[in-house]
């Protein structure tokens, strides 16, 4: 089989950015991103994507109606496709057995009874979403059990590695692609076919081949390992506020040691995102079905940790505002899990929020890319009531807006527009003392002192002008 024809079944934040490289780098290949959801397509194909990534629109506009489609026509995708991606959602179970921690695959399963009820050629299946290892047993198994006469089908396993933000990027200079298929003699010949699509702008020597299992796992431990750097770092940011150490040197310290590296060794108020909490609490799962409980208790040390970070910097915008934020005014300021997208899956922005709404607070909070409507939702998601979040939440416009006659300012997302603001400005527009919580380590505390902030920044002693306190029994005035 020569693929001529690919069909990427599910437009979200996976589907649409890889396919839509794929388009680009393979001009004679046909590509079409398929998705029941009207509305999701219909942005798709418009001037105004429903996700945004950096670059992704110029990709799009590039190839889009030439070998780059977008259409809610699932059937007739599948029936012409050569290989098919499978992109839905995994998330998390809400009922049943593995509640709160393993993956719900009812949309890959629905996807597989779809492909073996329409399919009348030969497929090759690709796994592309996020799922527990041996998912691709099911997918298997549902295939072959409604095989058709003359129709037959290989599963490969293709997990992304895509950072949101850089998502462009990481797709056309991928540090690997991963493949996993069966050991035998068909299942090669399909890793073979799915690597000749990559080999168009990937190396090969930057293709990696394992078999289906290892391939999934992979995908897992690697947003694990990334997601335990975080909380390693963040662990110790505690440690640094009530001893005086900084951080940002002890990380650029030991981030120096070529055996451990610099990358995600930035303290912050916690990740988000949609998959580091899913894929670990996944993988802690996993190891208890395995009868693992010192390999699931480590891991989920992982996501403590993570809670912990966010309830611990939450507590301390509270009793640094003299322990009430009642009907004060609070500014947060990003709401996105990270900079450069508009995804606010698991922010710890929502957390923030939340709490300090549960204590009373009025919150002033802007975004520059999270659209406000998703605000209210998660935020009404949150709290469980539509009207208070109204009564209680203003989203603004800009950052001056959204800091005047504010107590204090909340930096959730590291956004670099932050950065510049015009701090003095804002000051002078706010209620005094005025208090800044820097939950991405980007401003510059001291001269935020200066200008007459009470400055509180993730794992440095904290700035304040007149004001002696105790932390942790030690004296960090």
């Amino acid at each position: 089989m020569v693929v001529q024809k690919i069909c990427c079944i599910g437009a979200g934040y996976v589907g649409g950015p890889t396919c839509s490289v794929i388009a680009l780098k393979c001009s004679k290949i046909k590509v079409t991103v398929v998705d029941k959801n009207a509305g999701r397509i219909e942005q798709w194909n418009s001037e105004k994507l429903p996700i945004y990534e950096p670059g992704l629109d110029k990709v799009v506009k590039q190839c889009r109606g030439k070998n780059l489609f977008f259409s809610t026509d699932v059937e007739t995708a599948i029936q012409e496709a050569d290989l098919i991606f499978i992109s839905v959602n995994t998330p998390t179970k809400t009922c049943g057995n593995g509640r709160g921690r393993a993956a719900d695959l009812k949309y890959v399963e629905s996807v597989a009874r779809m492909i073996a009820d329409v399919a009348t050629g030969d497929k090759i299946v690709v796994e592309k979403s996020t799922v527990p290892v041996k998912a691709a047993e099911s997918i298997m198994n549902i295939l072959r059990a409604n095989q058709k006469p003359g129709v037959s089908y290989q599963i490969l396993s293709n997990p992304e590695f895509l950072s949101e933000g850089t998502a462009i990027d990481n797709l056309l200079n991928a540090d690997r692609v991963l493949i996993g298929g069966e050991e035998t003699k068909e299942g090669q010949l399909a890793i073979e076919e799915l690597i000749s699509v990559y080999e168009h702008w990937i190396p090969r020597s930057k293709i990696l081949t394992s078999n289906i299992w290892s391939s999934e796992l992979s995908k897992l431990a690697a947003n694990a390992f990334l997601a335990q750097r975080i909380s390693s770092i963040n662990s110790l940011s505690a440690v640094c506020e009530v001893t005086g150490a900084n951080v940002s040197e002890v990380a650029k310290a030991i981030g120096t040691d070529s055996r451990i590296g610099n990358k995600f060794l930035n303290a912050s108020v916690g990740f988000g995102g949609s998959c580091f909490q899913k894929d670990i609490l996944n993988l802690v799962y996993i190891c208890e079905c395995l009868n693992l409980p010192e390999v699931a208790a480590y891991w989920q040390q992982v996501i403590d940790i993570n809670e912990y970070q966010k309830s611990r910097f939450t507590s301390k915008v509270i009793e640094s505002l003299f322990n009430t934020v009642t009907d004060k005014r609070i500014a947060i300021l990003g709401f996105a899990f990270k900079k450069d997208t508009g995804d606010t899956r698991e922010s710890p922005a929502i957390y923030v929020a939340k709490t300090l709404l549960d204590e009373g607070a009025k919150l002033h909070i802007y975004d520059p890319k999270v659209e406000h409507v998703q605000i209210y939702e998660d935020l009404t998601y949150a709290t469980g009531s539509k009207e208070y979040v109204k009564e209680r939440v203003t989203l603004f416009p800009n950052a001056y807006s959204a800091t005047e006659q504010t107590h204090a300012i909340v930096v959730c997302t590291e956004w670099d527009e932050f950065i510049t603001l015009d701090f003095r400005k804002i000051y002078e527009g706010m209620m005094k003392p005025a208090y800044v919580f820097d939950g991405r380590m980007i401003l510059d505390d001291e001269k935020l002192s200066k200008i007459g902030f009470h400055v509180h920044t993730i794992g440095k002693r904290n700035l304040r002008r007149g004001i002696k306190r105790t932390w942790g029994g030690l004296d960090c005035a």
